[in-house]
């Protein structure tokens, strides 16, 4: 199904600048990837961050290779970056709605929007912010790990791309996209349905992250208790019904691929938003945990599972807020 609204068909030609707002352990890992294979990269960084991409770059640690991007263009103010064709948004979902506006400095006509974080609502975020026409939809499959500022590593399969217009189908624009991704050695899927497959892609990272926390365990022990794993599928089960009562299609068989996932992750693998509660860092428990309660709420589905999960970690979430 092709997009028919002309400013959603655009193909860019010639060398495709790209921004990556959070060179975190999604934006850094795949802007780098894109960086290294020739293209225009540029980062929204602050901090130690800021300083290290542009003095030394981004160094990735893969499991059968290490390298580093060199000193790349960065700088905390997206106006002093100039307009892109393609904006990648890897900040965090709670970051999301508040920075949306700030980044209209990166638009011109024709660039494409795309975010990349866990959740289902940073796209109509940044939309609302934004415009519609600049956004569409798009996940990462990765298990990274932000080791330092700018440093990288990630674990199993190499990142893979979920690209999609939100409303349905593939358009000419994402098809450009997809074609630098490739060339950077990103594993990319067109998606037909994207709304769906980021609630798939739910279904399958909230129980992780949230499971994950509760326990304090990391993947291969959650799954080995037949108990413990009860409480995953249940988590799980949870959020295919909320996502049918708001009117999203999931795949057949979303429940069994996301069950799958998590018998093939390797051992000691955790979800960032375990990582971030047991760091004592602000999570993403609100945008995950919290957004199945909130859609579930909408359309008068019981959710017990999500509501134990996110009492028993609210505390932490709410400690980690107020230390930062």
């Amino acid at each position: 199904m092709e997009v028919k609204r002309e400013a959603r068909c655009s193909i860019i030609r010639g060398p495709m600048k790209t921004v990556v707002v959070g060179p975190g352990a999604v934006g850094g890992l795949v802007g780098a990837m894109i960086a290294r294979s020739g293209e225009l990269v540029s980062f929204v960084a602050r901090g130690e961050a800021l300083r290290v991409i542009q003095t030394d770059g981004i160094r990735i640690s893969a499991p059968d290779e290490e390298f580093s991007t060199g000193p790349l263009p960065a700088s905390e103010s997206p106006q002093s970056l100039g307009s892109a064709d393609l904006v990648l948004v890897a900040v965090k979902s709670w970051q999301v709605k508040e920075l949306a506006p700030k980044l209209k400095p990166l638009l011109a006509p024709g660039t494409v929007v795309i975010p990349v974080q866990n959740g289902v609502e940073a796209a109509d975020q940044l939309r609302a912010g934004l415009g519609d026409a600049p956004v569409a939809g798009g996940i990462c499959h990765v298990i990274s790990t932000l080791e330092g500022p700018a440093q990288v590593s990630y674990r199993g399969r190499p990142p893979e791309l979920a690209l999609g217009e939100l409303e349905g189908g593939v358009s000419s624009r994402l098809r450009s996209v997809a074609e630098v991704v490739r060339k950077a050695k990103l594993g990319v899927t067109l998606s037909e349905n994207i709304r769906g497959d980021l609630w798939e892609k739910l279904l399958f990272v909230e129980p992780l992250g949230s499971v994950g926390a509760v326990t304090r365990q990391t993947i291969d022990v959650i799954r080995s208790i037949p108990e413990t794993r009860r409480l995953l599928t249940a988590a799980m089960l949870e959020i295919a019904q909320v996502a049918k009562g708001v009117g999203v299609e999931l795949r057949e068989g979303a429940f069994e691929r996301a069950l799958q996932r998590v018998d093939s992750l390797p051992a000691g693998a955790t979800a960032s938003m375990q990582r971030d509660l047991m760091g004592n860092r602000p999570s993403e428990l609100s945008e995950q945990t919290g957004a199945v309660i909130r859609f579930g709420t909408e359309v008068q589905a019981k959710v017990p599972v999500h509501e134990f999960l996110w009492a028993a970690l609210l505390p932490q979430e709410m400690r980690a807020r107020k230390s930062c």
